[in-house]
């Protein structure tokens, strides 16, 4: 019988996602949930978390009983504690978690429209936030067509309608205020591309908080594309999205750094599940002590950023 390791023990632990959940409250209240009253930003926060959760159990993304995708979220999440004084980051991710619960769930289903819609109407949704997400629907629809195979005109313009259904009603609103030229301004931004120079580059916490998580995200990556022959080619077809959706957005980060703040719980969306994946179903010597300096390392990270 093999060895379980503390790893091991952790994930496959029926106390790691209540005990995880408490220690990310309580960096919350450390990061001056009270305090500064951001209470929209922590539901935001905790409403990502629950679909995320959803979204393990949906498509078995683990194929032992373990709730590391919701536990490794959190963590990260909560290491990123200089991004709680803004609410648009935090409605980024949850528009992304919950457009990736109605996604999956069009798997080979070319019938599905309303749910493609649905699932887009939140990317629109995050666009109003953070316009650049755009950027990422071309690769969406490739997504559509190569892993999930439901890409056809009329999935396709439910797609369209979903991007565009949240700026009918942005666009009434401002014509009645007035405010017309926000929302020029808002598409002319996603035409601004300016590299930012050396001086101007994210500081030290957000460039440790990047690091870290990138390394995560290459570990669970070459982890995954090693072992996915255990998994269902429809778990497969998930984590191969969440791969290309990581890379992208890695690129997006390193051509773009100024956008650091929107595009960080984007990543953590996406490297939560393999990172999960690679701290449940390994149990060497290497890996556990891999396991254990990364979770040091996080509440390092989480620490100084709470302190600064």
């Amino acid at each position: 019988m093999a060895r379980k390791r503390l790893q091991n023990k952790v994930a496959e632990s029926r106390f790691a996602l209540p005990v995880t959940a408490v220690y990310a409250t309580l960096v919350w209240l450390a990061g001056g949930l009270t305090d500064n009253g951001m209470y929209i930003q922590f539901a935001l926060f905790a409403a990502s978390a629950f679909m995320m959760m959803i979204l393990n159990n949906q498509n078995s993304l683990i194929r032992i009983y373990s709730r590391m995708v919701s536990c490794t979220f959190l963590v990260l999440t909560a290491m990123t504690a200089f991004l709680f004084e803004k609410y648009e980051p935090f409605a980024v991710q949850m528009c992304m978690t919950a457009f990736y619960l109605a996604f999956f769930s069009c798997y080979q289903n070319k019938n599905t429209r309303g749910r493609m819609f649905y699932a887009f109407l939140f990317i629109g949704l995050a666009s109003i936030f953070f316009v650049q997400i755009l950027f990422l629907v071309p690769v969406l629809w490739i997504i559509m067509a190569g892993k999930l195979m439901v890409f056809n005109p009329k999935m396709f313009w439910a797609s369209v309608l979903g991007v565009v259904t949240p700026y009918w009603f942005l666009a009434g609103y401002c014509l009645l205020t007035g405010s017309h030229e926000e929302l020029i301004r808002h598409f002319a931004d996603i035409a601004i591309f300016n590299p930012m120079p050396l001086y101007a580059l994210p500081d030290t916490k957000r460039l440790a908080a990047l690091a870290l998580i990138l390394l995560l995200a290459f570990t669970g990556m070459i982890h995954y594309l090693r072992n996915s022959y255990g998994d269902k080619i429809r778990t497969r077809t998930i984590y191969e999205t969440f791969i290309i959706m990581n890379l992208i957005i890695i690129a997006f980060v390193m051509v773009q750094p100024q956008h650091t703040d929107m595009l960080l719980p984007l990543l953590i969306v996406n490297t939560a599940p393999p990172a999960a994946h690679f701290i449940a179903l390994t149990g060497t010597r290497l890996t556990n002590m891999a396991f254990c300096t990364i979770t040091t390392a996080i509440l390092a990270l989480t620490a100084y950023n709470i302190w600064m």
